[in-house]
Formats: C-alpha cells, structure tokens, sequence
C-alpha cells in the first residue's frame, strides 16, 4: 500500500510527488480539504533542478573518519 499526495483540479488528479510504482493499482481516493486555486500544480517540473545540483568528485569514496570500521 502507498500514500500518494496529488491535487485534484476537477478532472486529473495531479501528483505533488514521484509516484514510486509503475503498472496498474487498485485506489482509494480521500478528498482532504480545499487547497487554493494557484496550487493546482505540481510544486516542482521534472528536470527543473538540472545544473543546480553539485556532487564532489571524491562523493563515493571513503571517509577518514569511519577507516577503522572498514578494515
């Protein structure tokens, strides 16, 4: 079972966060409360973060710290 938030418009049901399945569900579906009229979208657009993101070259390698617990 999955808790999916989503914005109903009217008609579509819009997800407000990745949906973590893929295939067909059986759903049940609560109407929470009203939300305002400017919120009917997604609070983010999919590849919106591209470019914004920086990883460190050495992200994946070991930390001093923790080298006595990975000997």
């Amino acid at each position: 079972m999955y808790a999916i938030k989503a914005i109903f418009d009217g008609t579509n049901f819009i997800p407000t966060q990745p949906i973590p399945v893929d295939g067909n569900y059986e759903v049940v579906i609560t109407f929470i409360e009203p939300v305002k009229k400017d919120a009917a979208r997604p609070p983010f657009e999919y590849g919106s973060m591209s470019g914004k993101i920086w990883m460190s070259d050495d992200f994946n390698e070991p930390l001093d710290d923790f080298k006595e617990y990975m000997e």
